[in-house]
């Protein structure tokens, strides 16, 4: 482990403090394996929380012995140091390594710790250690691989569901295939997670982040995953400029050090559909020149819940490498190719989902998708205070959907494709002043992305694709264009006495071109060229503080602006010529965060309050209308999150944990909407719930677990195509199923498994089931693919994994 100290020690070093031995800690459970002492002190670190820092040349070739049991973590640390040569300084939970004979001795004073012990922390998100998250100074929640895994969790979207603030919608429409991601942050539109950074390894996920940001395809599989990091708050400054919905980071699976593989599978099916399956292979490790490498492999294949038009046929592969080229020097390498294809099923109306809600009337619909990317990472560690690195990627997508009318007589087709290269380097350096510590970072990110979008269409024949005049099979829409943007961020997070407070500002320059081709119409008229831009120049102001009462309890609250700029879809609707989007303006949003984070190993928890003002809001309302500017729109709630380790209470019900989650969210409209204003945005539930045991016992893992969510509106716009609204605020189901009231649903899940062990290749099984009690629930879409999507039934779920 290459440990770069935080601020919080700095803080520490600087200001002083009340020095306290953990010998007199709570003991708790720890099992570190014989290994190296570099990655034992990293795993040391993981299951308690102490805080340890060193530098990479006072552990080398050094080795640990094992430690099991119930200890004090200070117990466990000097036994992993038996032998090393070295010892420690403590203060408040803060371990400095020294070599034995030029150790200090600790007083009761502050522990003294010079620049030379220090190193810089550069990336905020990194691996999302325990320690990280604790000191992050906003809402943000973590998800490892072993709680996937344990809720038989076939997307990303079955993971994302348990996460305070987190909102998934149901596939529908046109997201309404396994390869689409509905994610919405805080009562903020879900449909292809538009306002959310989502983020591979800290690549963006999207085809092009400003231009199309939707996530119509999502190039992300369960199977390859470590973690899910959800970063709610106090990230706009350096991961902006879209994300009012905060940072998702999907976290691959990291190199090992010693050679070390996996294979795995997941196979679940209902009564009313067939079997679908995800297959998952890990192989990797690490040669003693410090070069490492780690193929990735998840695919998921066969057929969904409904009894027709819902299969699934997707791969995705990873390759990553990683090289210490010397002490100060690293490089990462990874290649990432992704090949999908899935049926849509299609919207009911309210008289066929009363007659069968497993049914489709929609034999033709599907969506595919290619996505090739590469990346590039250098880090270069200048000295123990300061830090350079530069990652650059690029990436090669394409998406293509099939999709009947509604009236079921034409049958379109929309290739599509977008390149993306950026370049981000950023320097950090820390600067001693007076009785503060700063780490000031300085980046820069330049990124083009390109694309081509084309419309085709045949006419359907007795449910057969077939040219016909005006539905020939011709391109009748043919459009390019492309990004420029620019964007400097500069923030300061300083360290004085019990707070760290962070500064920061980015500045965003983007220039956006659209070019509408002359091709023939459906109509057999020639189709106008048009050619439109737009630039923005958005300064975005952030500030975050947190106060740290101890270790284990943080206080926070932050300040941040988002800015949406305007996409290739939305330059390309309405208007006139070369009229820009019917008048359409980008969005900007403030966010505001209040919280408080504990956790000391037993028991834990997060509560925070956002508020998020818009004061033009765009939404989108249908693929008739496209998206409009609402006005202004609130979102305001509470996030609670806590977990609990039983043993606390009784030595008894060791091995027994519980976890909750509630969230209380009102979104609204606050313009001048006739009829509108004060009434919930579409797609929210108020009100969400999930809660969990969990019991562990010898080798068996049990798991319970509860998701509720209050009900949500659909209530249409009545908006006329001018912009111009006719309509009232719908609450009644409509007979096209597009428009009503949600009803609200709870769901129950269950889980057990059994680890061989060693002794058996590593063997574990499992099996379970969701939505025991085969609770109906559905949601709907108002797009081209209308009507009301039925939501998961009674499903069974078996998984095995073997490792070597």
């Amino acid at each position: 482990m290459r440990t770069r100290l935080l601020p919080l020690a700095l803080a520490l070093a600087v200001s002083g403090g009340i020095a306290s031995s953990y010998a007199d800690q709570a003991a708790t459970s720890i099992q570190i394996p014989a290994q190296s002492l570099a990655s034992a002190l990293s795993q040391l670190g993981q299951q308690t929380s102490l805080q340890l820092f060193f530098s990479p040349e006072l552990v080398a070739g050094k080795q640990a012995p094992a430690v099991s049991g119930t200890l004090a973590p200070e117990q466990a640390l000097q036994t992993l140091l038996q032998g090393s040569g070295l010892t420690y300084e403590i203060s408040q939970g803060t371990v400095v390594l020294k070599p034995a004979q030029s150790a200090g001795t600790l007083t009761t004073g502050s522990l003294e710790l010079a620049p030379t012990d220090v190193k810089v922390v550069g990336d905020w998100l990194g691996n999302a250690e325990e320690t990280v998250v604790q000191n992050h100074p906003g809402a943000r929640t973590v998800v490892r691989r072993e709680a996937m895994v344990e809720q038989g969790a076939m997307n990303v979207r079955d993971v994302l569901r348990g996460i305070p603030g987190v909102q998934v919608q149901d596939s529908n429409g046109t997201g309404g295939s396994d390869i689409a991601l509905n994610v919405g942050v805080r009562g903020l539109t879900s449909r292809l997670s538009p306002r959310s950074t989502v983020l591979i390894d800290g690549i963006p996920a999207a085809f092009a982040p400003y231009g199309q940001p939707q996530l119509s395809m999502a190039p992300i599989s369960s199977g390859n995953l470590d973690s899910i990091d959800v970063v709610r708050g106090a990230g706009s400054v350096r991961y902006g400029p879209q994300n009012v919905g905060g940072v998702i980071n999907f976290v691959t699976r990291a190199i090992p050090e010693k050679a070390t593989g996996e294979l795995s599978t997941t196979m679940e099916t209902s009564r009313h559909g067939g079997w679908k399956h995800i297959e998952s292979a890990f192989l990797g490790g690490t040669a003693d020149n410090g070069l490492g490498a780690a193929l990735l492999y998840s695919g998921v294949n066969g057929n969904g819940y409904r009894s027709s038009n819902n299969g699934n046929d997707i791969d995705d592969v990873l390759l990553k490498t990683h090289w210490a080229v010397t002490d100060s020097d690293e490089l990462w390498l990874n290649f990432h190719y992704y090949d999908a294809k899935a049926d849509m099923p299609g919207g009911l109306t309210q008289a066929q989902f009363d007659d069968d809600p497993y049914q489709s009337d929609r034999d033709h619909d599907n969506f595919s998708g290619r996505r090739k990317d590469v990346s590039l990472k250098y880090l270069r560690q200048i000295d123990d205070l300061t830090q350079f690195e530069v990652q650059t990627y690029y990436t090669d997508s394409f998406r293509g959907s099939s999709i009947a009318a509604r009236d079921q007589k034409t049958l379109s087709s929309y290739p599509r494709s977008y390149h993306t290269f950026a370049i981000e380097p950023r320097v950090s350096r820390i600067f001693f002043a007076g009785p503060t510590t700063q780490e000031v970072s300085v980046g820069y990110r330049y990124l083009k992305e390109a694309m081509h979008e084309q419309s085709t269409r045949l006419a359907l024949v007795d449910n057969v694709p077939t040219p016909a005049p005006g539905s020939d099979g011709h391109v009748f829409q043919d459009r390019t264009g492309g990004t420029e943007a620019s964007a400097y961020y500069i923030d300061d997070k300083i360290d004085v006495g019990n707070w760290t407070i962070t500064p920061g500002v980015r500045f965003e320059h983007i220039n956006t071109d659209w070019h509408e081709r002359p091709v023939i119409g459906t109509d057999g008229k020639p189709v106008q060229e048009k050619n439109r831009s737009v630039t923005s120049n958005e300064p975005l102001p952030a500030l975050s503080v947190m106060y740290h009462l101890s270790d284990e309890w943080k206080l926070f609250a932050n300040y941040e602006t988002s800015f949406g700029s305007l996409q290739y879809f939305q330059l390309g609707q309405g208007g006139i010529g070369d009229q820009t989007a019917n008048g359409l303006e980008p969005e900007k949003a403030k966010t505001y965060e209040v919280g408080t984070r504990y956790n000391n190993g037993t028991w834990g928890g997060e509560l925070t309050a956002f508020y998020i003002d818009f004061d033009d809001e765009l939404q989108y309302i249908s693929n008739d209308i496209g998206w409009t500017n609402l006005g202004a729109t609130k979102h305001q709630g509470i996030e609670a999150s806590m977990h609990y380790d039983l043993s606390g209470l009784d030595p008894r019900l060791q091995g027994l944990s519980a976890n909750a989650a509630f969230t209380y969210t009102r979104a609204t409209y606050e313009g001048e909407i006739p009829g509108f204003k004060g009434r919930d945005l579409p797609f929210y539930s108020r009100q969400v719930v999930n809660a969990g045991l969990r019991y562990q016992i010898n080798r068996w893992t049990w798991n319970l677990d509860a998701f509720a969510q209050s009900k949500q509106r659909a209530p249409g716009t009545g908006m006329n195509k001018d912009g111009s609204f006719n309509g009232d605020y719908i609450t009644e189901p409509s007979a096209d199923g597009q428009f009503g009231d949600i009803p609200g649903y709870v769901t129950w899940a269950a889980r057990g498994g059994y680890d061989f062990g060693q002794e058996l290749s590593n063997l574990k099984l499992a099996a379970g089931v969701k939505n025991i009690f085969d609770k109906q629930y559905y949601t709907r879409s108002s797009d081209n693919n209308s009507g009301i999507y039925l939501g998961e039934p009674r499903t069974f779920y078996v998984q095995a994994s073997v490792g070597f």
